[in-house]
């Protein structure tokens, strides 16, 4: 049921579950599943073995796939399911677009046991050609990082006085948006702030550009610029509901004007907000998980919209975008930017899928040890996949099993530049001033990748 540690040691076999309890045992969360079994068997119906006595097939609901249910109630489901309302309401706003930044691909997402069964059924060969296109990819056209930890004056005030008391107060998430909003300010998107001087900090606020914080999740980086650069319109894009959020504290700050959006990023049609008409903006994003990237980069510079061209073709006026990236390994093909730029090192469709789940030994060695430095709040946009128990170990995986850590780690840095490079060169190439920087040490976060971009004109 668990996976054994990537050491090659045998596994300790997890406890027995509670009474009444699912015995599908989830080795992230060292727990068994929560729910209950189904009658006939020891699994609940999300968890079912597809030997099961049970014929009946569980399907995500088109509604709301967060949700399964029997195949043949799906059709009396949907029109009753309680997500419904909710949905319908969506659909009728003037920016819900069905798949309008999907990035132009077809079916559906590659899963990361997909993904895993498509490496481990390489033969020795074939793995090891991979390896090597990718190392040679990687010193062909990857773009070095350089590092970039940013602290300016105003975010230091804004740091020592600790502003916002009544939210959780956590220093390495503060480190990490101090060093976004100070690169933003250093690339020259953001007005100087924090210098003591009233009358220019005013100056500084009347120029301020609206936000749009895309997988906002609670919202806290947006509050930070709002506290220390004079922010007053924002926007927080998040198709999740989350508790302790920072819009009670913004909608206390004088001025503010702030509107949350729950929606999800590949239906996002930043062009259908009002409010934003004639308004300059900005688009931010701490850890945006694995396609959030490409999605919010095609939202705000839509392949009909080329910023090389000397027009005005849009009434809203973007500024620049400064995007944390993260969970590579979650990338799809169907949603990456720059499959031209893949396509022109030899990489397949399949090779990049293969490369994005290499990505993760670059903070977790097997995808599940527990010394993993990378934490579930660094990437609040992120639905962590369900693991479904796996079959014998084959050839390759004790191949793969028997590289150094430092090896496979390494090799999923390379996987993570050349997935970033071609982020950066299609936004190069829509004709904006562009950089990838290491915005915070590893030991602050292992996911230390910044996009930073700027309108020319």
């Amino acid at each position: 049921m668990g996976r054994p540690p990537a050491n090659g040691g045998t596994a300790p076999p997890p406890p027995p579950p509670p009474p009444g309890r699912c015995h599908f045992w989830l080795p992230s969360k060292r727990r068994h599943c929560a729910n209950s079994p189904l009658p006939s068997s020891q699994y609940c119906g999300n968890h079912a073995p597809a030997s099961s006595s049970d014929s009946r097939r569980r399907v995500p609901c088109p509604v709301d796939p967060s949700h399964t249910v029997f195949e043949e109630n799906l059709e009396a489901h949907v029109g009753k399911c309680p997500f419904r309302k909710q949905a319908d309401a969506l659909a009728a706003q003037p920016y819900y677009s069905k798949g309008i930044n999907s990035g132009g691909g077809g079916g559906a997402d590659v899963t990361s046991a997909t993904k895993r069964a498509l490496v481990h059924g390489l033969s020795e060969e074939e793995f090891w050609g991979l390896v090597a296109k990718i190392r040679s990819a990687h010193s062909k056209a990857a773009v070095e990082m350089r590092e970039a930890y940013a602290a300016t004056d105003a975010c230091d005030r804004w740091m020592r006085g600790q502003v916002d008391r009544k939210v959780p107060y956590q220093e390495k998430h503060v480190a990490q948006q101090v060093s976004i909003v100070g690169n933003m300010e250093t690339f020259g998107l953001l007005t100087r702030g924090g210098t003591g001087d009233v009358a220019e900090e005013v100056a500084a606020e009347d120029d301020a550009p609206a936000v749009v914080e895309f997988g906002a999740g609670r919202g806290y980086l947006t509050q930070l610029l709002a506290d220390c650069y004079g922010i007053r319109n924002i926007f927080l894009v998040e198709r999740r509901s989350y508790k302790l959020k920072a819009d009670r504290s913004l909608r206390q700050n004088d001025g503010v004007t702030l509107k949350r959006l729950r929606i999800d990023i590949e239906d996002f049609n930043l062009h259908g907000v009002e409010a934003l008409s004639g308004v300059q903006y900005l688009a931010i994003g701490k850890h945006l998980c694995g396609p959030a990237t490409d999605m919010t980069i095609m939202c705000c510079l839509h392949e009909q919209y080329n910023y090389t061209e000397e027009k005005v073709h849009d009434k809203h006026r973007f500024r620049g975008l400064a995007l944390a990236t993260c969970c590579h390994h979650l990338c799809q093909w169907k949603h990456y930017a720059n499959k031209a730029f893949v396509s022109g090192l030899g990489i397949t469709e399949e090779e990049f899928h293969a490369m994005t789940w290499f990505s993760s030994w670059a903070v977790d060695g097997d995808h599940s040890s527990r010394d993993s430095s990378l934490e579930a709040e660094d990437s609040p946009s992120e639905v962590r996949e369900t693991e479904k128990p796996g079959p014998e170990i084959t050839r390759t995986e004790r191949l793969i099993r028997g590289i150094p850590g430092e090896e496979r780690s390494a090799l999923g840095f390379m996987c993570k530049d050349i997935i970033d490079t071609g982020r950066l060169l299609w936004l190069r190439h829509k004709g904006l001033e562009a950089d990838l920087v290491s915005y915070v040490p590893s030991n602050v976060s292992p996911e230390n990748r910044l996009l930073v971009a700027k309108c020319k004109h």
